[in-house]
């Protein structure tokens, strides 16, 4: 078991004693992120959004990464809506190892439907007072970690993928997969993608257009 693997089963027993704390409604996640297509390694009470060992990360990028409260490795409090239409509530921090090179995150998801559900009658009685909350811009050492954590991801999803005999079609799918995980909306990333598959920049985008046009059109 290499350094980094080690580092990451040690969060195990924290994962676990949170879960305890929280009760069924709270579910923890370990992420891999040297390995990102299968970086889930650990789930607790995955019921709360059914993730399972051996699938990869889903707003990494596009809610964590992204947001101007993302700051010193970590977000907390943002919340998403299940396919069955439920309300969670995360925080997402980062793991990383004695290099201080990121490897890994750990994600808590609560359910808090039905608080939600409590609070709508509470406000239904009750006068709610609206607050302002309140957003700061990114520092420029915060702007600079978001780039050398996608860089990362970038690397590892590219070397851990990349082999000589690779066809047109499985870099399509590689594409399409960086696509889906919000890997191009990252300022920079096309040129970064290119220079690591060893294409152009005009391959990347045709590429991206044709995984676009198959998802407006459908299967055939």
């Amino acid at each position: 078991m290499n350094d980094s693997k080690k580092i990451l089963k040690s969060f195990i027993p924290l994962a676990k004693s949170t879960a305890k704390m929280f009760g069924q409604n709270c579910e923890v996640i370990i992420h891999d992120l040297t390995n990102p297509k299968s970086s889930v390694i650990f789930t607790v009470n995955n019921h709360v959004t059914g993730r399972q060992i051996g699938q990869s990360f889903d707003h990494l990028v596009n809610t964590v990464l992204r947001s101007e409260n993302f700051k010193e490795d970590y977000l907390a409090g943002y919340t998403f809506v299940t396919e069955d239409n439920r309300t969670i509530r995360s925080s997402t921090t980062l793991i990383r190892d004695c290099n201080q090179k990121v490897i890994g995150a750990y994600c808590i998801n609560f359910d808090v439907e039905a608080l939600n559900q409590m609070q709508q009658f509470m406000n239904a009685f009750l006068p709610v007072q609206v607050g302002v909350q309140e957003i700061t811009e990114k520092s420029d050492a915060d702007a600079e970690n978001v780039e050398e954590i996608v860089d990362s991801l970038i690397k590892q999803i590219i070397q851990n993928s990349v082999h000589p005999l690779m066809k047109r079609h499985e870099k399509i799918e590689l594409i399409r997969f960086m696509d889906e995980k919000g890997i191009f909306l990252m300022k920079g990333s096309v040129d970064k993608v290119a220079a690591l598959l060893g294409i152009s920049k005009v391959t990347v985008y045709s590429y991206l257009d044709e995984i676009k046009d198959k998802s407006v059109r459908g299967p055939q």
